[in-house]
């Protein structure tokens, strides 16, 4: 058993023996190429950071768009004033949070700090952060979003920016100019308010105005045409001369009947108490008729029936007063405008005052050089990866 171990032991084909590993060209290549695309880069990277990229300094500003509260006597014409100056001081805040990120706001800075002069005095050393001398107004624009930061907290109306700057005092310079040029566009939204409301109180009156006359024109012509100033009182008149008749007519069949007792059928003075009874009775259908007729004009009558008078008069009469309720509501509201016209009601107010900085924020120079490497890393090791892949596959 032994021997047939040995032999096959010996029968056995002799592998060679694996050399030691050592580095072949193809990796040198992969060194080479991880010193040229990531620790060259990165070295250049830190030394611009460190050597010739400028400090910046951070100025921070916090400020909120607040109302004034209104009187007693305004809230109680709050329903006649409904076109006062009205948005809500959340709408006023998302306002002001776009205008300090708009092309009008960097033009504003701008003449007010000079920006263009500051930011490209480092041109062209520090090219990565410093400003092109001849940049446009767009394009500064688009630089003014990399040197402010603005937060804004919607539900509280908070607004806080941060401006960096090559030295504290233009950073500061920067940011007071940002809460100056928000409190100008408020001042202006004001304005505008005010203007609106009083143009919106003044057309309600003006048309109030012309309704109230209307109703009147429509009163004094009733008035002219009917030559009645009121058809109550002159009812009134009229059933009084009605009760004056009927106390005639009996007062005369009364004495007619006393002279039928005490005198002869042919008596003329019989004649002459009939007489005057039928002229009573017949005074007394006339007027009747001018109640309810618009044919009887002997009495003075225009032509038209009393039912329908009134029923006119009424008409022309709750116009009139809903006219003059109009009126007076309109000049309510038009006294609320001009109250709120003479204050301010919306201001910016400043909770964080533009601060001046002792030592320099920006450029974060680990974080953007570890960012560097981590992105070099990336490339190179992609790069690999694809070499190898196309190196297996051929």
């Amino acid at each position: 058993m032994a021997r047939q171990l040995q032999q096959q032991l010996e029968d056995q084909p002799n592998f060679p023996v694996a050399r030691p590993a050592s580095m072949q060209r193809r990796h040198w290549g992969i060194v080479a190429s991880f010193f040229l695309l990531v620790l060259a880069p990165l070295l250049a990277v830190v030394f611009y950071l460190w050597t010739i990229a400028e400090d910046q300094y951070v100025s921070t500003a916090g400020f909120i768009v607040r109302s004034q509260e209104t009187s007693a006597s305004a809230d109680a014409l709050s329903g006649l004033g409904g076109l006062l100056a009205g948005g809500s001081t959340a709408s006023d805040s998302d306002v002001l949070y776009a205008f300090i990120q708009s092309q009008e706001m960097v033009e504003a800075v701008e003449n007010r700090v000079g920006l263009r002069q500051h930011f490209s005095a480092h041109w062209p050393q520090d090219w990565a952060f410093a400003l092109w001398p001849e940049a446009t107004l767009e394009e500064l624009t688009g630089y003014w979003q990399r040197i402010l930061g603005i937060a804004y907290e919607s539900d509280s109306g908070l607004i806080e920016v941060k401006a960096s700057a090559y030295d504290p005092q233009t950073a500061q310079a920067i940011t007071t100019a940002v809460v100056a040029t928000s409190q100008d566009r408020i001042n202006a939204l004001n304005e505008q308010a005010r203007e609106d409301a009083m143009r919106y109180a003044r057309a309600d009156l003006d048309e109030a105005l012309e309704q109230l006359k209307a109703a009147r024109e429509a009163m004094t012509q009733f008035r002219t045409r009917t030559r009645i100033v009121d058809p109550a009182a002159d009812i009134q008149g009229r059933m009084g001369v009605m009760n004056n008749l009927q106390q005639q007519l009996a007062t005369a069949l009364i004495d007619f009947d006393l002279l039928r007792g005490a005198l002869s059928p042919d008596d003329p003075r019989l004649k002459t108490a009939e007489r005057t009874i039928k002229v009573i009775r017949e005074r007394i259908d006339i007027e009747r008729q001018t109640f309810a007729s618009a044919d009887n004009t002997e009495t003075g009558a225009i032509g038209e029936d009393y039912p329908s008078l009134i029923a006119e008069f009424e008409r022309l009469t709750v116009d009139q007063n809903y006219a003059e309720e109009s009126y007076r509501a309109a000049l309510g509201a038009l006294e609320v405008a001009r109250d709120e016209a003479t204050r301010q009601s919306r201001y910016l107010a400043t909770y964080i005052k533009p601060t001046l900085a002792e030592s320099s924020k920006y450029p974060n120079r680990l974080i953007i050089a570890g960012l560097a490497g981590l992105l070099l890393l990336m490339v190179w090791s992609i790069i690999v990866l694809i070499y190898y892949s196309i190196r297996d596959r051929s």
